[in-house]
């Protein structure tokens, strides 16, 4: 895999760093988790794969352990607010002196520096921030988010792994590490290139949110519901692609001018309410109109173009991009580690004795599960 031999060193956090870690993981890299000692992280579903190691960071040992186990690392990602891991000893002038070659990557909310730098905040803090949740939404309506997947999984832990990546490509040439400070709030601004930069265009933009041709204004660019209450995604912009449409669903270009978004949304809405979802995959299967069903998380794995293409594992996506020499491998098939599971086989491999763990446990510094079941 792409990221063999590379080791990764990852504070347990919630879903943006994990999920940076995952990416690792999946093409090849060696990623251990940094647990604390108390009860274990919420919300980590991306663990997979990876190793525990329990350390109580507010201990002086603790920090020596860390400071080891980084001197043999070629990656850090860190979830923190702005300070915190200075306030540890474990800020990057710290460790990269211990390791110059080390690549700190740092992966917040608001970034290192600016006003909010040590607020809390979560996805949609990030994603108004950016100014891109003022564009999501129905005319009429209050913005909509997507869930939390643009500013954590977009703008946060697929731009921190790119900027990883990148680091360590230049590393190459270099021979030395450098610090990646990935703001979701930044990240997501700069996934939203594209709306920014197109603001001008009179034929994407210019009227009111949810009233332009790709935020659910167009009538050619939207979902309708099917006779079965499910959906159909159409995306009809190009004139060949709406002249298709309007063919299978029976109805003429007089009937349904392009632009005239009301009328025509009226008899599309209309004509989908007269067959299933099924029927008219059946349909729009056959030509090329850009128009898909809208399949829910139990169908989308068993849908006959993803299984050819190998899109998932069991319930799961499997890694992308796919590598033609070195693909990635998913481990959603193995079970997330314990917390501290594998204290005593890292603190091994890192030169400490039995004994030495031994009082590392006794001091509280560092937390073993399988003593736990003792």
């Amino acid at each position: 895999m792409a990221l063999n031999g590379i080791k990764v060193v990852e504070f347990a956090g919630l879903a943006p760093a994990p999920f940076c870690g995952m990416v690792l993981a999946d093409f090849g890299a060696s990623v251990i988790r940094i647990d604390k000692t108390g009860p274990p992280a919420q919300f980590d579903f991306l663990d997979n794969g990876k190793k525990s190691v329990s350390l109580n960071l507010k201990s002086p040992e603790g920090v020596k352990v860390v400071r080891r186990l980084i001197q043999r690392s070629d990656v850090l990602i860190e979830p923190f607010r702005a300070g915190v891991m200075e306030k540890l000893g474990l800020g990057p002038k710290v460790l990269m002196a211990d390791n110059p070659r080390l690549v700190y990557a740092r992966l917040t909310g608001f970034g290192q520096k600016g006003a909010l730098a040590k607020h809390a905040g979560h996805d949609i803090n990030f994603l108004a921030l950016s100014g891109l949740l003022s564009l999501f939404g129905r005319k009429g309506q209050s913005p909509t988010f997507p869930v939390n997947l643009a500013a954590d999984f977009g703008g946060g832990g697929l731009i921190c792994a790119l900027g990883i990546a990148l680091a360590l490509l230049e590393r190459h040439k270099s021979g030395k590490g450098q610090i990646v400070d990935c703001s979701m709030t930044h990240g997501v601004a700069y996934l939203g290139s594209f709306l920014y930069r197109s603001q001008g265009s009179t034929l994407l933009w210019g009227n009111e949110r949810g009233a332009n041709l790709l935020d659910s204004g167009a009538s050619c660019y939207d979902v309708y519901k099917t006779k079965d209450q499910k959906y159909m995604a159409v995306a009809a912009v190009e004139p060949q692609f709406y002249s298709q449409l309007l063919r299978q669903l029976n109805i003429t270009e007089e009937e349904a001018p392009q632009m005239d978004y009301a009328t025509s949304r009226a008899l599309f809405e209309r004509a989908f309410l007269q067959k299933t979802q099924k029927q008219w995959c059946e349909v729009f299967d056959q030509v090329d109109a850009c128009v898909t069903p809208v399949l829910d998380l139990d169908e989308a794995p068993l849908h006959p173009h993803n299984r050819e293409q190998g899109a998932f594992s069991g319930p799961a996506p499997n890694p992308a991009p796919q590598l033609s020499r070195t693909p990635a491998q998913s481990h959603a098939h193995l079970r997330s580690p314990k917390i501290g599971e594998h204290t005593v086989e890292v603190l091994s491999d890192l030169g400490y004795t039995g004994d030495q763990i031994q009082q590392l446990q006794s001091q509280g510094a560092v937390f073993n599960e399988s003593k736990a079941k003792l």
